[in-house]
């Protein structure tokens, strides 16, 4: 269901102060494995890197203020497992990380309601996919499948335990049927 209350806009550089304490208190209070400050790091990691893509990350906003957060970055795909990828190659998928949601406003369908209009605007886009790390429960609503079943396989962290954590979706149908490889965060090393 999306709320027809909730809009999304790229951020802005005077959201920042704004989104960091959002994705602190959200993380902080609605998770048990972060305080948020891993979450805001990675957000500058991403904003620093080449990988960033500033109209692809947005705020959601309720009557004019913030209550979301979440953004899209190019992600390529490493051939091996251990890692390693081509800097020049063009990269065919976009992966969704971090998403918040301010404390105050969790549980009220605001998340599901701003992922799926981003997802309608990477689908305007040139990518064959979207990958996501996350809960499976809430992601596979939203049409997130297991990336294992597209041979896009996970390497390190959550979803080694579980790999249904590692999803992906076709930003149209049969998009990924050529595009296979692993998940590795060393591109951000590098970028």
């Amino acid at each position: 269901m999306i709320r027809n209350d909730i809009t999304i806009r790229p951020e802005t550089e005077k959201d920042f102060a704004e989104i960091d304490q959002l994705v602190r208190r959200s993380f902080t209070e609605h998770t048990d494995y972060s305080d948020g400050e891993d979450v805001v790091a990675l957000i500058y990691e991403i904003r620093n890197g080449r990988y960033y893509r500033p109209e692809m990350s947005f705020v959601a906003l309720l009557e004019g203020k913030i209550v979301g957060h979440f953004m899209f970055s190019d992600f390529p795909l490493s051939p091996a497992k251990d890692g390693g990828y081509d800097p020049a190659a063009k990269t065919d998928l976009i992966m969704l990380a971090p998403v918040a949601v301010h404390a105050d406003h969790y549980r009220q369908g605001i998340g599901e309601t701003m992922l799926r209009l981003g997802i309608e605007q990477v689908k305007k886009l040139d990518y064959k996919g979207i990958t996501v790390e996350g809960d499976f429960h809430f992601y596979n609503r939203l049409g997130f499948e297991t990336s294992a079943d597209y041979g896009i396989h996970a390497t390190s962290g959550f979803p080694m335990n579980e790999p249904r954590c590692m999803m992906c979706m076709e930003t149209r149908p049969g998009s990924l049927k050529d595009c296979t490889g692993y998940i590795v965060y060393d591109m951000y090393e590098n970028a």
